[in-house]
């Protein structure tokens, strides 16, 4: 479920190290990707997997379940938009 506005911000003023940590890192992969098309040598992206792999099992138990679940199932984009404050369903179809 979608925070709302209200639910975003009530989470932002508690925003954790740990996921301030994983939108880091999260955008550092972002960036690295879109990087892939003209770096020679590629680069390797496994490092940051493995360190948002451990960042996620350290989030606090009262996490918000969507962030877990993305995180979880590897939707780092969703997981991004999720802590950047965006409805990572927004636009989706929902049949």
């Amino acid at each position: 479920m979608p925070l709302g506005f209200v639910g975003w911000l009530r989470y932002r003023l508690n925003v954790t190290e740990t996921e301030k940590m994983i939108l880091a890192a999260l955008r550092e992969l972002e960036t690295t990707v879109k990087l892939m098309p003209t770096a020679n040598p590629k680069p390797n992206l496994i490092p940051i997997f493995m360190r948002l792999d451990e960042l996620t099992t350290q989030l606090p138990a009262d996490t918000g379940s969507d962030l877990r679940h993305y995180l979880q199932r590897k939707s780092y984009e969703k997981a991004r938009l999720w802590l950047e404050g965006v409805d990572p369903e927004k636009g989706t179809c929902r049949r």
